[in-house]
């Protein structure tokens, strides 16, 4: 019991002993010499010229641009379409993917393509606008459109006029 005592004591000492305060002799530590200034230029003042242009920012654009080729027929034959039937997997042109989803990117919805080639490698974006279906860009510039010609088909091109045709 004895021996419990005299370990125990002998573990305080020890760990006071770890303890003790360490002091720095200041006198042989001394703080490095000051820097020396350097000569600095003299700076200028003045206005700078006005940017060149009218405006800072381009013209609001004030209507989507028609897609060559798309005629009023086409528009008044196509069936009603809704954002939700449009999400999915859809197959263009019987050889690349396009991916659509409820995912809000911009003024759209998320989307994409695998394996396309053309205008259509740089879709980012769509909407369902009155019954056609806009292809945006990841700018939010339309590249195309298509319109619903039957259940799990659409039609249309792009704005370069290359014919695009998705299925299901």
């Amino acid at each position: 019991m004895q021996l419990r005592y005299a370990m125990t004591g002998v573990a305080v000492v020890l760990s006071l002993a770890g303890c003790q305060r360490t002091a720095y002799d200041n006198a042989s530590y001394s703080s490095p010499a000051p820097l020396t200034a350097q000569p600095v230029p003299s700076v200028q003042g003045g206005q700078l010229p006005p940017p060149a242009g009218a405006s800072q920012f381009p013209a609001a654009p004030t209507a989507a641009p028609a897609l060559p080729g798309q005629s009023g027929a086409m528009a008044a034959s196509a069936l009603d379409v809704s954002k939700e039937s449009m999400v999915g997997s859809w197959r263009v042109n019987g050889r690349c993917d396009m991916f659509l989803t409820l995912t809000n990117l911009g003024s759209g919805s998320r989307g994409g393509t695998r394996g396309c080639v053309g205008e259509l490698t740089a879709m980012g974006s769509w909407e369902v606008s009155g019954k056609q279906v806009l292809l945006k860009d990841r700018s939010g510039n339309q590249i195309g459109s298509v319109y619903k010609t039957a259940d799990n088909s659409f039609s249309g091109q792009t704005s370069t006029g290359q014919p695009i045709t998705l299925s299901r």
